[in-house]
């Protein structure tokens, strides 16, 4: 929960203020003072009657009236000092103290009492273990440094403190600059989701930042922050984010291919690619997206690199290339006119370079001419350094004067940090943030533009399923692995096409289904999980004496309550699966099947339902993908109808929650049809 005494208070009490600015609580007064704080400041401290020339208060009888607490005392003393503040009339606490349940059980317990009681008198709570909170109102942070505050900067949360300091740090030497940071650390009440909810909700247009940058270690509520994710990139907002933590999904029952391959991480990138959230690894990742959203929106793919340098214009091309940007040729008749304007040996083929002697001028003109004589250039990167022999600050006003008034968006690459530095700083003071390394931008640039796009919507057509069906089966399942008629009634009820099949447990009803399904036959084993590793699937069964050998021995396999005999059908093996995760509702899974999935584990996901913009998505993104399409003679598939496969697995999983892991593989594909051969559903109720 976040209020108005939280972000504007009109008095701050620093609780444990004191005259040690090496403290969290002497510095955290200090960046108030000299932060230029409006309101009324007021300290307590048993031991001072004054603290950094404010006025200090030995107990919390005699501390007046607080808008916002700030507490840096030890944890044991947080509750009883909470509860005096909300008698006295405090409505907002920033606890940037640590000890709570970040270290022990007690301190968990302690963390737990505190948000109870803050929420059951309508307060607000940033932390506990946090540095705080730092807006255009106040800065209230315990480190440094403090970047310049600006609407035009970026909002920015963190779920740790340390991390948020050296994001701020490396990002302020760009030349970026913030709007609000808020460091919500253990968030035992407020966490990155309320922050978002609050960013949303207040938006104003034309006042808002529309940048937002999140460091986030805990989705606790995935559905709260793809609702505020959505409204704000509808709103024109640009969202870029970091979920650590990610590497190991837990614990997980595996037992299945999509068990196997599931991870937290594809979770959070589904959730992400719902949103619009711009998807990072890193600080170096986030605080690029960041800059790249401070200036005009990349349109389309084709980039023109201006330079006076061949060997980054050479990196630059090669990291935007190999990530989906293109760098084209720029010929004709525009082109020889523009090479006419420079000096002789210069190049304007795309990178087009202008030579280290190319002057300010001259930059001028070649942007101008990618303004408005080459209409297949979408953006362009500049690169321009200094090797020391002259001053480049000429140039530097030059890109900046062209930035702010290019139809096409310009990113500016200034490597130069010690021969220019005095220029890079003036170009970073005129509101610009720069990009130190050509290949962090290349691949930056092309990442944002393959992830921003409006945020999917929350209603879609679905196809319809027989709901009433599906439950009858859940509701009477018990849990764990369903027999193969309760999945094919399951199937059945989705719409989900299937391979003939009947189990058959005697030798005789074995050989009357083969004659009925013709030859060649599959026959695999009911009961056993996995059927391969115990000899349990045998193919292109051809014959009536083979029916009653192959029956003869897996019906004495351990585990086994039936011979399950199918068409022996043929087409291309691809997969399908669903995994319930934690707080993310099912995450679906698709590819090729057979070593795509094996070996290669060609696989892209998404979090259910799925709408049919979603499903083309993920599998273009498979490296397998032109094989679906057909390639070198080779037949492909009905891409329509597996989309529909997917689409009702993903429909599925919504009406029957309890299934917890669910397999379709293989599924063959031809250009006529999709169908699923062999399926296996758990159920957890």
């Amino acid at each position: 929960m976040i209020n108005e005494q939280l972000i504007n208070p009109k008095s701050i009490a620093v609780i444990g203020g004191s005259n040690n600015i090496q403290k969290p609580g002497g510095k955290i007064l200090h960046n108030l003072l000299d932060g230029n704080f409006k309101g009324e400041l007021l300290v307590l401290n048993p031991k001072e009657k004054e603290v950094q020339g404010v006025k200090a208060y030995l107990n919390l009888d005699e501390l007046p009236h607080c808008n916002l607490a700030i507490i840096a005392i030890a944890a044991r003393f947080a509750i009883d000092t909470v509860d005096t503040l909300l008698r006295k009339g405090t409505k907002a606490f920033i606890i940037i103290s640590a000890g709570f349940g970040e270290e022990t059980e007690e301190g968990k317990e302690i963390e737990f009492k505190l948000a109870d009681l803050i929420d059951t008198n309508g307060a607000s709570l940033i932390g506990p273990n946090c540095i705080g909170v730092l807006n255009n109102n106040y800065s209230g942070v315990f480190t440094t440094p403090i970047p310049e505050i600006s609407s035009e900067g970026a909002d920015f949360v963190s779920s740790s403190g340390a991390t948020a300091v050296f994001i701020m740090e490396r990002a302020m030497l760009r030349g970026m600059r913030f709007n609000s940071v808020y460091s919500v650390g253990n968030a035992a009440q407020t966490g990155i989701e309320d922050v978002l909810e609050y960013w949303d909700e207040n938006y104003e247009e034309g006042k808002s930042s529309k940048i937002k940058l999140m460091y986030i270690e805990n989705i606790n509520d995935p559905g709260k922050l793809l609702r505020h994710s959505k409204s704000l990139i509808n709103k024109g907002c640009k969202i870029a984010a970091i979920k650590s933590g990610v590497s190991e999904a837990g614990s997980r029952a595996a037992s299945s291919h999509t068990g196997a391959m599931a991870s937290s991480d594809l979770a959070v990138r589904g959730l992400f690619r719902k949103a619009g959230i711009v998807y990072c690894s890193s600080r170096e990742e986030l605080i690029a997206a960041g800059s790249i959203f401070n200036y005009q929106e990349l349109k389309g793919k084709n980039i023109a690199i201006i330079t006076h340098a061949g060997g980054p214009a050479v990196m630059l091309t090669d990291a935007v290339s190999k990530k989906g940007l293109n760098v084209p040729e720029i010929k004709g008749e525009a082109a020889d006119r523009l090479l006419q304007e420079l000096y002789p040996g210069s190049s304007v083929k795309n990178p087009i370079d202008f030579l280290a002697t190319g002057t300010a001028e001259q930059l001028g003109i070649i942007i101008d001419y990618v303004n408005n004589e080459f209409d297949e250039i979408d953006g362009m990167a500049v690169v321009f350094g200094s090797p020391g022999l002259f001053k480049v600050d000429e140039v530097y006003k030059v890109l900046n004067e062209k930035i702010k008034n290019s139809k096409k968006p310009i990113y500016p690459v200034l490597p130069s940090l010690i021969n220019a530095a005095d220029a890079v700083k003036q170009f970073q003071a005129d509101g610009n943030i720069n990009f130190p390394d050509e290949v962090m931008l290349g691949d930056a640039l092309a990442e944002v533009w393959k992830q921003t796009h409006k945020p999917l919507p929350l209603e879609f057509d679905i196809p319809n399923l027989d709901k009433k069906a599906i439950r009858e089966v859940i509701d009477n399942a018990e849990e764990g692995y369903i027999a193969s008629a309760e999945i094919m009634k399951i199937l059945d009820a989705s719409g989900i096409n299937r391979a003939q099949e009947k189990v058959v447990k005697t030798v005789d009803d074995a050989i009357v289904t083969a004659s009925k399904y013709g030859y060649p036959l599959v026959m695999k084993v009911v009961g056993p999980v996995h059927k391969s590793d115990v000899g349990g699937v045998v193919l292109n069964v051809g014959n009536e004496e083979t029916v009653i050998e192959e029956f003869n021995r897996m019906i004495r396999i351990q585990d086994t309550t039936g011979i399950l005999i199918q068409p022996m059908l043929s087409g291309m093996e691809l997969f399908a699966g669903t995994i319930a995760e934690d707080k993310f509702g099912h995450q679906v899974m698709a590819g090729l099947g057979g070593i795509f999935i094996e070996v290669l584990k060609d696989v892209q996901s998404g979090l259910a339902p799925l709408s049919l913009h979603e499903i083309k998505a993920m599998l273009k993104r498979l490296n397998g993908y032109k094989l679906l399409e057909g390639v070198r003679g080779q037949e492909g598939i009905n891409i329509d109808k597996y989309i529909d496969v997917i689409q009702r697995l993903s429909v599925l999983v919504t009406i029957a929650p309890e299934i917890k892991e669910m397999d379709l593989n293989p599924l063959l594909g031809t250009k006529d049809n999709v169908i699923a051969v062999d399926a296996r559903i758990r159920i957890e109720k």
